[in-house]
């Protein structure tokens, strides 16, 4: 098998460096560090995919949500997620219209381009269910009509790994919905230190007779440095990276190893492999090339995978985590 991809027109690849570079930067300014993240939010748009981001509260995830969608001029909402929440909350519903008696649509925050899911796993199983229609066929069905969601329409969603109160664990057919899921860990000491540094100069932010001190989320300019356009030429230029036989061949294996794996009670299905090669060609051209490398697979399996297996209970038991299995399962591909 063969596979062909028209490579990317030398403007078109140039637009596309422009608009991530354009992106990076303006979120480099309100967010320290945290490049990997920054990355995996990029791959997320320039895909369509959907990413989860899990990590302990103060590590920035809403906050660099909110700078990425105000960096380009998308229609944004945020929706903080609660155990009391119901699924008309996001979808919307029918309500009657009191002059004239009639039903009529009221469209939920679901229906924008990127959607913050805000601790999404505080939201109760019912809620969950109703997200898993919007997230994969990008419609959703209200009073018996099935309405179409905006384009692009994706979303991002933060999570906490440790908390339990109040909290569900979100089933495994709405995580296999998630493009990619990173886990996010604390920055390092010069990170840290210009954190506080930049909170100390920020000072007082003014309105009416009285004062607040200003925090990051008043840094993010509502002026969009970026348009849809850009986006959707982005998106083309990654449409049009190359994927060789060769990468092509490893994305399958490594997926079928995790169905094969006697340490796994459950392996990766296609959409696992779908979601790599797919990744795989955003961070191409996030790095400047218009075909994949093996690094690009390496360097995203585990946002990939891990989310998509489970350990058996003998090989916990035993000590093996879903790390230290895709870890092996990797060391063997050549």
């Amino acid at each position: 098998m063969q596979i062909t991809m028209q490579s990317p027109t030398p403007a078109g690849a140039q637009s596309a460096q422009q608009f991530v570079a354009g992106v990076r930067e303006r979120v480099a300014k309100i967010v320290v560090g945290q490049d990997v993240v920054v990355e995996r939010v990029m791959i997320a748009l320039l895909t369509g995919g959907h990413l989860l981001l899990q990590g302990l509260p103060g590590l920035a995830k809403t906050l660099l949500v909110n700078s990425v969608a105000k960096a380009i001029n998308l229609d944004f909402k945020r929706v903080q997620f609660t155990v009391d929440m119901l699924p008309s909350d996001i979808i919307g519903s029918e309500i009657i219209d009191q002059k004239t008696g009639d039903f009529r649509i009221h469209r939920g925050p679901v229906f924008t381009n990127l959607l913050l899911a805000d601790e999404i796993n505080r939201a109760a199983p019912k809620v969950q269910g109703a997200m898993l229609e919007a997230m994969q066929e990008r419609k959703v069905t209200i009073g018996g009509q099935n309405l179409k969601l905006p384009t692009p329409f994706l979303v991002i969603a933060t999570q906490n790994p440790v908390e339990q109160s109040g909290t569900f664990e979100l089933p495994e057919a709405q995580l296999d919905r998630f493009m990619l899921l990173h886990r996010l860990g604390y920055p390092g000491r010069e990170d840290e230190q210009m954190i506080l540094q930049r909170q100390l100069g920020m000072g007082l932010r003014r309105e009416g007779g009285g004062a607040v001190p200003r925090s990051a989320f008043d840094m993010i300019s509502d002026e969009a440095g970026a348009s849809v356009e850009d986006l959707v030429t982005a998106m083309e230029a990654v449409q049009a990276v190359h994927v060789s036989e060769v990468i092509v061949k490893h994305c399958v294996e490594l997926v079928r190893r995790t169905r094969e794996s006697k340490l796994l009670d459950f392996g990766c299905s296609p959409r696992a492999g779908l979601a790599l090669v797919n990744a795989s060609r955003a961070r191409a051209v996030i790095h400047g090339r218009d075909f994949v490398t093996p690094e690009d697979l390496f360097d995203l399996a585990e946002d990939v995978v891990l989310h998509r297996i489970r350990v058996s209970y003998e090989a916990s038991a035993a000590g093996h985590t879903g790390k230290q299995v895709l870890e092996g399962i990797l060391s063997t591909l050549g």
